[in-house]
């Protein structure tokens, strides 16, 4: 069992929407639910659209007459079935994933999570990886079939693990990438290479960022990542806080152990990397406290709130 649980699951791993998978492949009864079917447009930077209360669904037969064929289904809520459609261009407000999808319910972020993760792999999946020829979508967004063979590729998924490194007492390590700004810190992540476990990967990405040597990996939980399409696998492990740090792979530039009390000031403050417009905090002064954390909406804030409570 892991030292300390998630107080709640991460925002985007909270859905309880029917994905009706069962049902993708019947053209004729997706079709003939179009009529009264809500449709979310999304453009190619990732922004959604958004009304009073939260998502801007749009009547399907405002989109289109019929099902156009690069729609995603992505399931059915109160017996209305749900699509998303990638556009150029987001018609009134919309908002951005990264900054604001902490703003929507739990059925909704997970919606925004599916499509973005589907158009998303749809946009880099116009060829088959196998002989290079086009493909085209299918099975309602969920297969892109080779035009030449027949042959079908899967919305692909890219494993990452995310550790939150801790001392087993009152001390948490956190590390800068090159490029964040001052006071912008994270728990660690890498993906998982082949031929390697979850576990494997966390001591592996843990030595190669930090040279520590980390025991004892602990998983806690998941969330999906659709900045591409990734599913964070989320860790606890251990290190001790007296092994020299050594930044082999160069991907982070600092990392600091931060007593829990600065941890749950900087929760308690509120304060995070990106404002709801999307663009990033780095208006300090000189009195500034020194730690900055991830966004609700991601895993890393999940795990250290975790962490920094566990006391409590």
């Amino acid at each position: 069992m892991a030292t300390f649980e998630f107080i709640e699951p991460p925002l985007l791993s909270r859905s309880t929407i029917d994905r009706a998978d069962e049902i993708r492949h019947d053209g004729a009864l997706l079709a003939s639910h179009w009529p009264q079917a809500r449709v979310l447009e999304i453009d190619g930077g990732g922004r959604y659209g958004i009304g009073e209360n939260g998502l801007n669904w749009i009547a399907a037969t405002d989109v289109a007459e019929t099902i156009p064929s690069h729609a995603v289904f992505l399931g059915i809520s109160d017996g209305v079935h749900l699509w998303a459609v990638r556009v150029g261009a987001i018609a009134g407000r919309s908002a951005d994933a990264r900054s604001s999808a902490g703003r929507l319910t739990g059925d909704e972020a997970g919606l925004v999570s599916t499509a973005l993760g589907v158009l998303n792999w749809h946009a880099a999946a116009g060829y088959s990886p196998v002989d290079g020829h086009p493909t085209e979508p299918a099975r309602a967004g969920w297969v892109r079939r080779n035009t030449q063979t027949g042959v079908e590729e899967f919305p692909r998924t890219d494993a990452a693990i995310i550790t939150v490194v801790h001392d087993g007492a009152d001390h948490v390590l956190l590390g800068r990438q090159s490029g964040w700004p001052d006071r912008w810190f994270s728990t660690f992540a890498g993906f998982v290479e082949p031929g390697e476990s979850l576990e494997q990967c966390v001591i592996r990405e843990l030595h190669e960022e930090t040279g520590l040597d980390v025991f004892e990996p602990r998983y806690l939980g998941s969330q999906p990542w659709p900045f591409p399409r990734s599913l964070m696998l989320g860790f606890e492990a251990r290190a001790d806080r007296d092994q020299p740090l050594d930044f082999i792979d160069g991907e982070i530039t600092e990392a600091i152990w931060f007593p829990r009390d600065e941890v749950l000031a900087a929760l308690s403050s509120g304060d995070e990397w990106l404002r709801g417009d999307g663009s990033p905090q780095t208006d300090d002064g000189p009195d500034a406290p020194r730690l900055r954390l991830p966004g609700s909406i991601s895993i890393a804030r999940q795990l250290v709130t975790a962490w920094a409570h566990d006391k409590d």
